[in-house]
């Protein structure tokens, strides 16, 4: 129950510390958190303070550090993040540049960059009306998880490997029920209320309802019983924050994350929007689902 306790834990601090880098905390609700954290967990303490430390208050206005390399890998993402921050551009620890905003005339190109080319996990909120309009003029695969836009980028082999030994596993241990393994692209919608509608593309998901919730246009409009994301370095976040906590919330029954870097597969159980159990099954071990009895696989199979 610790370990549970202290994911949620998590999840709402990474809210609250709006991890997107849009925003400083107030001192006040930030010294909140650290209290709760550190007393909770001295490893969990270490990791927020961490990550604060990525950012500097100079001046009272907030800053964020970013070093070279990581600056020239995600320059776009970086310059709409400069026209609400100066970033302190570092290089082996030394504060060499600043990237700073120039008034209107900087803000109005971001503005023009971000219309053109989203890009994953930052930019301008968007209500679902903009969210269709772009899903319906682009060819660019989107997903809109609680207001915001996420740009899909073409996965790595080591992503798609992982995804195509799962889904074969899935196929052949599935076959002859009523419950049907799909692979992305394939949109999902999932509502937390009537109005808070958002729009995800899992890597595989479970559908055991299919022919009762298919619309007139041949679009599934149910909930997935199980869920599987393969994590990537544009999705980490996302699949292990965002998702996990949309998916418990709006009624999937199980989740799986299979991390292709330490060679794992963890398995959420979710009841009542709430994390039941969950299984951490490592290289050498069987991944187990806690639904299917049969659906079962080795870890060391899924991953290159």
């Amino acid at each position: 129950m610790l370990r549970i306790d202290q994911l949620h834990l998590n999840i709402y601090v990474v809210k609250a510390l709006q991890v997107s880098f849009i925003g400083t905390p107030s001192s006040f609700c930030l010294q909140n958190f650290l209290n709760i954290i550190c007393k909770h967990s001295h490893s969990n303490c270490i990791l927020l303070l961490a990550r604060l430390a990525t950012l500097t208050n100079i001046g009272g206005t907030a800053k964020m550090k970013v070093n070279s390399t990581e600056l020239q890998n995600n320059f776009g993402k970086y310059l709409m993040l400069a026209a609400q921050e100066d970033i302190i551009i570092t290089r082996n620890g030394t504060e060499i540049a600043k990237l700073t905003a120039l008034g209107d005339q900087l803000g109005s190109a971001v503005n023009q960059i971000h219309e053109s080319v989203p890009l994953y996990g930052y930019g301008k909120k968007a209500t679902y009306e903009e969210f269709l309009q772009l899903w319906q003029e682009s060819d660019e695969r989107y997903e809109y998880i609680d207001g915001e836009i996420y740009f899909l980028a073409a996965p790595r082999t080591a992503h798609q490997y992982a995804v195509t030994q799962l889904i074969t596993v899935f196929s052949n241990l599935l076959q002859g029920t009523s419950c049907i393994p799909m692979v992305a692209p394939y949109d999902i919608e999932l509502r937390r209320t009537s109005e808070q509608i958002n729009i995800v593309q899992p890597d595989i998901m479970v559908i055991c309802d299919l022919e009762e919730h298919l619309d007139d246009n041949d679009y599934y409009k149910g909930i997935p019983t199980l869920i599987v994301e393969v994590l990537s370095k544009g999705t980490r976040r996302k699949d292990l924050i965002k998702k996990l906590d949309l998916y418990m919330s709006c009624g999937v029954k199980e989740y799986w994350i299979a991390n292709p870097d330490n060679k794992e597969v963890t398995v959420y159980l979710f009841a009542e929007q709430n994390i039941q159990e969950f299984t951490t099954f490592k290289q050498n071990e069987i991944a187990q689902s806690y639904l299917f009895e049969k659906l079962k696989i080795e870890v060391q199979r899924i991953f290159r």
